[in-house]
């Protein structure tokens, strides 16, 4: 098992916050229950894995913990951060989309001590006893208040009530949830950790504009700014599926390299809309709230409001994706003739002007691979890297990041080299297999 300091090492962490420092002291050297109140974007996943890796046992091929999450995204995303931490446990993500059979499968291979999970698919997974529960001494639930909205309070109801009562709970959220007072599904006595500002709604390092558009439909409005904040990783939050399809539409058509995202989209289009907007190869995310919430993605510099959001926990939970830890963001209200600034967002909000003068469509400085073969083929981002300066003709230091998943994987190329090198390692193989290569669009 690897130490604490040799993870953060490992992970490239240099300091943890006072938040990451209080929370792992309370998991490590107390008994009790804890809820944790931190702003989005300030490490609660590494809070609580951390002193898990010191608290579970590697050796044991039983499940301890159980990490329930509202979404597939942030599943994901926290079976990543503990497999980055290379601590011997092992995690695996179960959620919704995907056959439970083929979860069954790998679960029995994996054989996790961690198991991330949606309500949902862990309560079908209990109702299958294809996962027993009798080990477990710790349940997490992240983003609690997301958990136990009235879309969830069956579902959670019904899985606490499975799991076993000695098993310490830990709640994380970034926003408190005055309902949980009066909850019958958690323990009554929690130890709150509240490092929440009383009086910051969204963090001093966000300036908030608003952007007049003289039309009411603003997408006119929206290509200029988008235009005048140049290269600058940005997220276009709308609230409803169609509103994110037609928008990104428009944007593409004017030149704009967009990725995508919604509840509608199969995963594997989910998958592909954030690893091009998370490396470079777009730098425009068109999204419904799905992407405020469990998307941990470095340096979003701007957060664009085209739709107004619907409440107040939206507004900080959108605003959060930008600024994290000690970084710098801004925050875009693009207002039609009849909308104004909601009544909640209790900062300065100052006017952007756009300018009237033509300015080039901003292009990313990354495009994405697909190759065809994954881990179940033996590949290895090393025979990637291979392939790509042998046959590619580029030097390692060129090529971004690369994610292999079982059967496929992607990697990242600078643009300007993307169609060069697909022509000279189309047909190649690795390792000997001829693999497909196309470009993620």
């Amino acid at each position: 098992m690897k130490a604490t300091a040799e993870i953060l090492t490992k992970i490239g962490v240099t300091q943890l916050n006072p938040m990451q420092e209080t929370t792992i002291d309370a998991i490590t050297h107390t008994a009790k229950d804890l809820m944790v109140l931190s702003p989005t974007g300030s490490g609660k996943t590494l809070a609580y894995l951390l002193p898990l890796t010191q608290l579970l046992d590697a050796d044991s091929d039983e499940m301890q913990a159980v990490v329930i999450v509202p979404g597939r995204e942030l599943a994901l995303q926290s079976v990543n951060v503990l497999q980055g931490f290379g601590s011997g446990l092992r995690g695996y993500a179960c959620y919704g989309g995907r056959p439970t059979m083929d979860e069954h499968r790998q679960l029995r291979q994996v054989r996790p001590q961690i198991v991330f999970a949606t309500p949902g698919r862990l309560n079908d997974h209990l109702d299958k006893q294809n996962l027993h529960t009798d080990q477990v001494r710790w349940i997490v639930i992240d983003e609690f208040d997301k958990c136990l909205e009235m879309g969830f309070h069956d579902e959670m109801e019904r899985l606490i009530s499975r799991l076993p009562r000695c098993a310490r709970q830990i709640l994380l959220s970034a926003t408190p949830a005055e309902e949980m007072q009066s909850q019958d599904i958690l323990r009554n006595q929690f130890a709150v950790l509240n490092f929440i500002p009383r009086d910051e709604q969204v963090p001093t390092r966000v300036n908030i504009y608003e952007v007049r558009s003289p039309e009411k439909d603003k997408l006119n409005t929206l290509a200029r700014l988008l235009c005048q904040l140049g290269q600058g990783s940005t997220i276009v939050f709308l609230n409803y599926r169609d509103g994110v399809e037609r928008t990104a539409g428009f944007l593409c058509q004017c030149g704009f390299t967009v990725s995508t995202f919604h509840g509608g989209l199969d995963q594997r289009q989910r998958e592909a809309a954030l690893y091009r907007f998370s490396n470079g190869s777009s730098n425009i995310l068109v999204s419904t709230d799905l992407a405020s919430r469990g998307l941990d993605i470095p340096n979003i510099q701007h957060i664009v409001h085209y739709h107004l959001p619907e409440n107040e926990d939206g507004y900080v939970h959108r605003v959060g994706r930008t600024a994290r830890w000690d970084a710098r963001g801004d925050s875009y209200f693009v207002l039609g003739p009849d909308e104004q600034i909601p009544d909640y967002v209790d900062t300065d909000v100052h006017v952007y002007p756009l300018t009237n003068d033509p300015l080039p469509i901003p292009q990313p400085v990354m495009g994405t691979i697909y190759v065809g073969k994954g881990k179940k083929d033996k590949i290895s981002k090393g025979d990637i890297v291979g392939l790509l300066c042998k046959k590619g003709g580029l030097r390692s230091s060129e090529i971004g990041r690369i994610d292999i998943k079982d059967y496929y994987a992607y990697v990242a190329v600078p643009a300007c080299h993307l169609q060069a090198v697909l022509r000279q390692i189309n047909g190649e193989k690795i390792k000997g297999i001829k693999t497909r290569f196309e470009q993620v669009r």
